[in-house]
Parts: structure tokens; sequence; C-alpha cells
């Protein structure tokens, strides 16, 4: 399993990896936690919406944009607060 994505040149570790093709196109699926201090930077990153998609372990790289996103805790703005957030991103075609 993949334990770090990079997602526009932003290392991500992670605690849930799936990859699976979609009509061809690649998918993969995250798990990972976010803390109080990390929210700003990481929200900031997502609001993108597309990226340039790297999962070294897996020798996978793509363009991607988020299908699904969700988080554990709305409220990052309180200090010591972790979230756990869920993203799926697929493939975009050329």
């Amino acid at each position: 399993m993949a334990e770090e994505i990079i997602l526009n040149n932003t290392k991500i570790n992670v605690h849930r990896f799936e990859h699976r093709k979609v009509d061809h196109l690649h998918e993969i699926s995250v798990g990972f936690e976010v803390t109080s201090e990390q929210y700003h930077d990481i929200a900031t990153l997502l609001y993108e919406g597309t990226f340039d998609v790297q999962v070294p372990e897996e020798a996978l790289t793509f363009r991607g944009t988020i299908r699904q996103y969700s988080t554990s805790i709305s409220n990052l703005y309180e200090e010591g607060q972790v979230g756990d957030y869920s993203l799926t991103l697929l493939e975009v075609k050329h």
C-alpha cells in the first residue's frame, strides 16, 4: 500500500490507499489526517480541484480531479483538532 501521495508538489501521508481503473482511467481513494496546524494549507490545496497526482510507491502519475471528498470534522480552526479526510481523485481525460 502506498504511504504517500503528492498533489501539485505537496506530499500527503495517507493511512488508506486504493487504486482502480474506471473506464480505462486511474482513480485513487485515500484517507489521511489533517491537524489544525495543517488545515489552512490543505484546504487551500483542495480548493484547486484538479491536480498533478503522483504516487511514487506505485509509479503512478496522472492529472486528476476531485470526484468525492469528505472530512470527519468541520472546524479545524480550534487548536489541537485532527480531522480524518477521505478523498477520491479521477484521472482527467486528455
